[in-house]
């Protein structure tokens, strides 16, 4: 006679088990890996915004240790700030003595309160630029 050959069915039921708990770590990460993706569009869209400040900061010789005042949206050579419709992820881009914040649009995740703050602080060599907002909060930036 001839032994079947084949799965038992709690055999079966552990593969189940470990493909959901695998599906059930992967897919919160996988979601945070794309809101990240998509905020890097937001990052993107205040490079020019700074390197604008960098050269007002140049321009007007902030000493060191100080942020960046004068350095505001409409003056010294920089961008005015923008309102509205920017892009498609960023609803408004504001810069105040130098300290640049962007709002995204909230779509695919991100919302509003995932604002993006960038101040720069001048050191003897250099310009370190230091990261805040509600970004942070939700680990995006």
């Amino acid at each position: 006679m001839k032994k079947q050959a084949g799965f038992t069915l709690i055999e079966l039921m552990i593969v189940v088990a470990i493909i959901g708990i695998l599906a059930a770590i992967a897919v919160p990460q996988y979601q945070q890996y794309t809101k990240k993706a998509r905020f890097t569009e937001v990052t993107q869209a205040s490079q020019t915004r700074k390197l604008e400040v960098e050269a007002c900061i140049q321009k007007i010789a902030v000493p060191a240790g100080v942020g960046a005042p004068g350095c505001t949206g409409g003056s010294n050579d920089i961008a005015a700030d923008v309102a509205k419709d920017f892009s498609n992820v960023v609803d408004s881009i504001k810069v105040l003595d130098g300290v640049i914040t962007v709002t995204p649009k909230a779509a695919n995740g991100i919302v509003a309160g995932d604002t993006l703050i960038m101040t720069p602080t001048v050191s003897a060599n250099s310009i370190i630029w230091a990261t805040s907002g509600g970004c942070t909060g939700s680990k995006l930036c």
